[in-house]
């Protein structure tokens, strides 16, 4: 981020009483435990500490259904740091090929050093924050001397694609950001629903059309799976928001490697979404379309 450290970028965003969470877990006083907001090396380390990923995700957590108060912030980023632990000594990591079927995937070293990038884990963090609440309304536009009004949410993209004909040029390398994280959330916290709730035909032209990719590829790309459709498009609508952007920050230099990597960034969000976000006891987030 530009001027501002990773470590900083946790310290905005962690509330206090999270703080109160880590030092409690940490065996640090509140007073000490509220100064960790002007020390962010050390608040990013405590991230991976075990004691503050048992405080929140914990068998024993669990198990007694205690209400948890760490925020949707501090609890992704403690899930993804400790993924990061998960694939340290890691050979593969299972790999969805259909509903509730998990096959072996060596591809834990390239997941591994995803997650070395300290800017990396908290893109992953800030995504996911970000969707559990989800924009949605309506919007106008003109159809053959008409006004017609649409609705958008932004965990439908074919819907969301829409607003790229409504809004003025200047909104579209956010529109184009916002369709690439709903593409990676989707296929990586979801890939079960996406993979059953088929977009069809109609709605792959209309995504790969939004996406403006060429004819003779349109084609070819509306035959593949959704999953490495929403890959294919998701790294595309990145890179589109990149295209477009006035300035290049640094947070879209992230973006740039995100885009690169959208496969690896997607595969590490299906290992912390099935080992802490989604099933029995975790309610961070309800399935799309629920």
């Amino acid at each position: 981020m530009d001027g501002v450290s990773v470590g900083d970028g946790y310290a905005e965003q962690i509330t206090t009483a999270d703080l109160r969470l880590i030092g409690a877990a940490t065996g640090r006083p509140d007073e000490q435990a509220a100064q960790l907001r002007q020390d962010p090396a050390t608040l990013e380390r405590l991230l991976a500490d075990p004691r503050v990923f048992d405080a929140i995700f914990g068998a024993e957590t669990l198990a007694a259904r205690e209400a948890v108060l760490a925020s949707p912030f501090l609890a992704f980023a403690v899930a993804v740091h400790r993924a990061a632990a998960d694939l340290a000594g890691a050979h593969y990591v299972a790999e969805r090929s259909a509903a509730r079927l998990r096959v072996p995937v060596f591809d834990a070293p390239e997941l591994r050093d995803f997650l070395g990038s300290a800017d990396r884990r908290l893109f992953l963090t800030e995504l996911l924050t970000s969707f559990t609440h989800v924009a949605s309304g309506r919007y106008q536009v003109n159809v053959g001397g008409r006004t017609r009004t649409r609705r958008f949410s932004e965990l439908d993209p074919v819907r969301l694609a829409g607003l790229l004909d409504a809004v003025p040029e200047e909104s579209r390398p956010g529109i184009y950001r916002r369709l690439g994280d709903v593409s990676l959330f989707l296929s990586g916290v979801f890939p079960d629903y996406v993979a059953s709730q088929a977009f069809g035909p109609v709605d792959a032209a209309r995504l790969l059309r939004a996406a403006r990719v060429p004819g003779p590829e349109r084609e070819k790309l509306a035959a593949t799976p959704d999953l490495e459709l929403l890959e294919h498009l998701g790294t595309r609508w990145y890179r589109s928001a990149l295209a477009l952007a006035p300035v290049r920050t640094s947070r879209l230099s992230v973006v740039a490697e995100v885009a690169d990597r959208f496969r690896q960034a997607r595969r590490v969000l299906n290992h912390v979404a099935d080992r802490y976000l989604i099933g029995p006891g975790s309610s961070w987030f309800a399935a799309p379309g629920h």
